[in-house]
């Protein structure tokens, strides 16, 4: 391994601080009994009351300011920064100064993980300031982090900001880009509030396969593996949905489940292979009384994680407060191109993509083909939350035929600055008119569609024995947190996206730490 002058430097540190007697990578552990934030927020130097006069705190070392035999030292833990203020004959009360003009002074470097124990105080410029009066090393960095720097303005300079760095070395983007930590805070604050609010009105949190025999539940292409010892094929999971209603058939009233999907699809700034989806599934109910749920379920995510109903994003404030606009398919469509679908064959909807310049294939279908239209024309043009209503049968394989309505189903999709993040249906409860679906899926699939799905008989089988009727709902979390945290890429709310190899070896950013 190729190792850089800092990289060489930061070894003889550490073969050093073994030559002292100093383990530099201790296994006690180190007790923490407050954190930077807790102290910047609650520490009051006025009164007679004590406040954070024997403290605890461990993190990363990011700075120091050396004057002789006392210095100034930045900590970072898990909360923030604060200031440490470290004098020699505080940390080394005896003959033995080896602690302050050896370990602290030469051997520490920008990113080693110390414990500092001591009281807090403010200082003459205001700053609350850590006293130090006893320091241990607690973990050696032997590659320099990227350090950013700030002018006395504020100004930022060296910033890390390459995406590409960002994504593959997510551990430093955290590190040194505090901003980023906010936006997973927000994004487990998300779930977390997700989860209370099913939780709350009695619906139970399971978990289903994700190695499935039948790729079901979606139209999408999935990723193909194989079992040695049962000798046959399996999928991961494109949706849950098929073992959620089989809950329902077996009793539960409401079931939800938080997990990953995988999708053998196209990357791009809202979409991953693999990707976090809810799905909840409540018996005796239908998709109007989903559509309120969804409303009081958002407006609810919104004030947990922002503080508001109305949320920035892209430079719309998006108002989560319900009722939602509500557009039919066909409605919409007409709207925003002038044309009306809803008696058209296949025939005339291949025409009219052609008139509307909307791209099809061979292997589309009319669901397909309105879907296209769909896609090109009209999502663009939803930036408030608007329901999209009443699908065309072909388009949607596990919804129930629509009550009123000929040739539709009981759909919704819900849109939000332009993309989908909510779709739910009436569900398909009759298991003849749901093989007949499956079958005509199939022949789609001979079409050369890749997405079309599977004919599931396990399903079939399960729904022979009665499901009740149900309403079902899934929610993309990926993109909502983007929406929640006014982020423009679904890259950023992943902490560990998907990346095409790297054509080199890997080198360490040109603004690290000297």
């Amino acid at each position: 391994m190729q190792l850089s002058e800092q990289e060489i430097l930061r070894r003889e540190n550490m073969e050093k601080l073994r030559e002292l007697g100093i383990d530099p990578f201790p296994p006690e552990a180190f007790d923490v009994t407050a954190y930077a934030k807790e102290i910047q927020e609650e520490f009051n130097d006025e009164g007679d009351k004590p406040n954070f006069q024997d403290v605890s705190l461990a993190g990363r070392l990011m700075g120091s300011r050396v004057m002789g035999k006392a210095s100034f030292a930045e900590l970072q833990d898990s909360t923030g920064r604060i200031q440490v203020y470290i004098a020699r004959d505080e940390i080394c009360p005896g003959e033995d100064k080896d602690m302050y003009n050896k370990v602290f002074k030469k051997l520490l470097d920008i990113g080693d993980y110390i414990g500092v124990k001591g009281h807090v105080f403010r200082t003459r410029m205001g700053e609350i300031t850590v006293h130090v009066t006893e320091l241990k090393v607690l973990g050696k960095t032997l590659s320099p982090l990227p350090v950013v720097k700030r002018d006395e303005e504020g100004n930022v300079y060296d910033a890390f900001t390459d995406p590409e760095q960002r994504y593959r070395q997510r551990y430093l983007d955290l590190t040194v880009n505090p901003h980023v930590k906010e936006i997973f805070l927000k994004r487990s604050r998300l779930v977390s509030a997700m989860r209370r609010f099913f939780d709350d009105r009695g619906w139970l949190e399971v978990e289903t396969p994700i190695l499935q025999p039948i790729h079901g539940g979606a139209a999408a292409r999935p990723f193909k593996t194989h079992h040695n010892t049962l000798d046959m094929p399996l999928y991961m999971r494109i949706a849950n949905e098929l073992y959620l209603k089989r809950l329902i058939v077996g009793g539960f009233e409401g079931v939800y489940e938080i997990g990953k999907m995988f999708r053998n699809e196209g990357m791009d700034r809202t979409h991953n292979p693999e990707f976090t989806s809810m799905e909840i599934y409540i018996a005796y109910k239908d998709y109007n009384w989903m559509m309120e749920m969804v409303e009081k379920l958002l407006e609810y995510i919104a004030i947990e994680v922002t503080g508001h109903t109305k949320v920035e994003y892209e430079g719309n404030l998006i108002d989560y407060a319900g009722p939602y606009r509500r557009l039919s398919m066909y409605e919409s469509i007409e709207e925003y191109t002038g044309v009306d679908i809803s008696e058209m064959d296949e025939a005339e909807l291949r025409a009219t993509c052609k008139k509307l310049h909307v791209e099809v294939d061979e292997s589309m279908g009319r669901g397909k083909l309105i879907d296209e239209i769909f896609g090109e024309k009209v999502e663009a043009n939803l930036i408030q939350p608007t329901y999209i209503t009443d699908y065309p049968i072909e388009m949607t394989p596990l919804a129930k035929k629509h009550r009123s309505k000929p040739g539709l189903v009981e759909r919704f999709e819900l849109f939000v600055n332009g993309k989908e993040i909510a779709n739910a249906y009436t569900e398909l409860n009759d298991p003849i008119d749901q093989r007949g679906r499956f079958e005509e899926q199939l022949k789609l699939a001979e079409r050369g569609d890749e997405e079309a799905m599977a004919l599931d008989d396990a399903f079939l089988r399960s729904l022979e024995y009665g499901m009740p009727p149900t309403s079902g709902l899934g929610i993309g979390i990926d993109r909502l947190t983007m929406l929640m945290t006014n982020q423009h890429s679904i890259q950023e709310v992943l902490f560990f996206p998907q990346m095409r190899p790297q054509k080199k070896q890997e080198e360490a950013p040109e603004n690290a730490a000297e």
